[in-house]
């Protein structure tokens, strides 16, 4: 062997010897991610020792007790399932179980649509809102490569979805700091501003992280402006019925889109509504303009869900299948939307009450006219730091609450915490 040979070979296992030891990973330079807010927030409030300690991140419902609250007819559906001797742990189809993704599209559209009565839609079950929103933007990335619109600010992990898949996130002004209410006027200048063909996010109610919705007329007025410049709706729909009880009402904007021809996407999770939040159960549906459309894109979105996920999990969507597909169950399912949405507004109330008596600088009606289980109180970063470590009150830096965090035994101490807050920080 030549003298050359000795020494490459001397060098390579000089460096297989080294990657052993770990000096040099293959992985050296991959860099940390940040953690997730959310979750990390999540995580300090459980070690934090304190027994006035209040958890106002995590955007899960709550009773009064503030203990997770498994929905009585969730219960009974459960307990149906497990005594039906047909039960079985076999795979579903790609595009998931076609009864729980049939009566998806009728809660959306109504029973009355005519989209659902032409079979203008093409749904897939996905691993719930998430899985929707990822799902949606892998079918752009390949058929659509245009910009998609997202509201400012919003839910954090839509920007982590859209860039992740390759698409280009533009923000559009939603919240209006000074009001605290919607900026229409910033919202249709950028959309009068924006590439046509683009995609807009639209969250369908309840909107996170601000809980502010357009009313009906400027739901009117967006439309208008979505169809002069040609751009792609998709809805995200997280809170349908949970938001103000009425699962028709908070329906209204896909309703009326679909009323007026328009072609779109909606993303479904019934997380919230349903308290399934560990099971992972949702829906993508594309309103199409005619069948055969509905059947192409069918067929791309299964393509997508057998690369990523093969089939969609089982447990979730028989829950929510027998719901709505029994009318004694589906009558008791909205008895219990109405138990949450009613102690949320409760708790709204009864904190714009506490704000009012302290009489707390600024004002607080934005308190009880936002809508569901968010809150953007107008509290800054400064002020959610000084929560944090005064009154052990975990919140996000944009003072972004969890109405469902607050109860009755807690809801006076964060109203003092508050007035402390912006009177001393």
């Amino acid at each position: 062997m030549s003298s050359n040979s000795k020494e490459r070979l001397s060098k390579l296992a000089n460096q297989l010897k080294s990657t052993k030891m770990g000096s040099a990973s293959v992985f050296s330079q991959v860099p940390l991610a940040p953690p997730d807010a959310i979750f990390h927030l999540s995580a300090s409030y459980k070690a934090d020792t304190s027994p006035q300690k209040v958890d106002l991140s995590v955007g899960a419902y709550r009773t009064e007790e503030g203990k997770p609250w498994i929905l009585p007819v969730v219960a009974k559906a459960e307990k149906h399932i497990l005594n039906d001797p047909s039960t079985n742990h076999e795979y579903l189809g790609i595009e998931g179980l076609s009864t729980f993704t049939e009566a998806s599209v009728r809660l959306l559209l109504g029973d009355d649509s005519a989209v659902i009565s032409e079979k203008r839609y093409a749904t897939v079950q996905t691993v719930s809102g998430t899985g929707a929103n990822s799902t949606f933007a892998a079918f752009c990335n390949v058929h659509f490569k245009k910009p998609i619109l997202v509201s400012n600010p919003t839910w954090g992990n839509h920007h982590n979805i859209f860039t992740s898949a390759g698409l280009k996130v533009v923000s559009y002004p939603y919240f209006n700091k000074e009001t605290r209410g919607l900026d229409l006027e910033g919202m249709l200048k950028a959309i009068h501003e924006a590439e046509s063909g683009s995609i807009i996010l639209l969250h369908a109610c309840a909107h996170n992280p601000t809980g502010v919705d357009p009313n009906q007329d400027e739901w009117k007025k967006i439309a208008d402006a979505v169809e002069a410049k040609k751009i792609l709706p998709f809805f995200d729909c997280a809170y349908q019925g949970f938001a103000s009880g009425d699962v028709n009402r908070d329906a209204w904007a896909i309703r009326y889109f679909a009323q007026r021809g328009f072609e779109f996407f909606v993303a479904q999770s019934f997380a919230k509504n349903f308290g399934l939040y560990g099971e992972r159960c949702g829906a993508l549906t594309a309103v199409t303009s005619d069948r055969e459309v509905t059947t192409k894109v069918l067929s791309q979105l299964k393509k997508i869900s057998r690369a990523t996920i093969s089939n969609p999990p089982k447990y979730g969507a028989q829950i929510v299948s027998l719901v709505l597909n029994n009318p004694e169950y589906k009558e008791e399912w909205f008895q219990n939307l109405r138990t949450m949405s009613e102690r949320i507004i409760q708790m709204r109330k009864q904190l714009y009450d506490h704000l009012q008596r302290l009489q707390t600088p600024g004002t607080w009606n934005h308190i009880i006219d936002q809508i569901g289980m968010f809150s953007f109180t107008g509290l800054n970063a400064k002020q959610a730091q000084f929560l944090k470590e005064k009154y052990h009150i975990f919140l996000t830096d944009n003072g972004r609450i969890s109405m469902a965090g607050l109860s009755p035994s807690n809801v006076k101490y964060f109203a003092e915490a508050v007035d402390d807050a912006v009177r001393n920080s």
